[in-house]
């Protein structure tokens, strides 16, 4: 919030929240000029595609959350605004994008070693058949 702004046209409960979101619009126009800086073809070249999805998801999110904000300060209300539907479906494919980046990072699974494991875990030696090569040498 500018200083030059007189404490008298607003009222003074407000000024921290005022002097917050001051703080966050420098921070998000400190972060649109850093990626403004490099050309979207030059940024999409040095990402895997898993990683452009999640830029794109994140650019698309973060339009339409200040498209919100803009419309909750031009009085409308924004949750019975198409882009509530809009925040709601980028939310969609976030969530699908980190399943598939979940699915990427979990291990594979070895099945032969898995049934091995499991095989060998759950075999409980029955002691009225229990023939080591020992007892078995005797019996002959």
């Amino acid at each position: 919030v500018s200083e030059d702004i007189n404490a008298e046209e607003y009222p003074t409960e407000i000024h921290d929240y005022l002097a917050t979101f001051d703080k966050s619009l420098s921070s998000v126009d400190e972060m649109l000029k850093t990626m403004m800086s490099v050309s979207r073809s030059e940024l999409l070249q040095k990402l895997e595609p898993l990683e452009q999805a999640k830029l794109d998801l994140v650019s698309a999110y973060t339009l339409n959350s200040m498209f919100w904000v803009y419309l909750a300060t031009q009085g409308v209300n924004p949750k019975e605004h198409p882009v509530k539907q809009e925040l709601e479906r980028i939310r969609t494919y976030m969530n699908k994008v980190k399943e598939i980046a979940d699915k990427k990072k979990a291990s594979k699974l070895d099945k032969g070693a898995a049934s091995r494991f499991v095989r060998n875990a759950l075999w409980e030696p029955n002691p009225e058949n229990d023939q080591t090569p020992a007892k078995a040498k005797k019996k002959k």
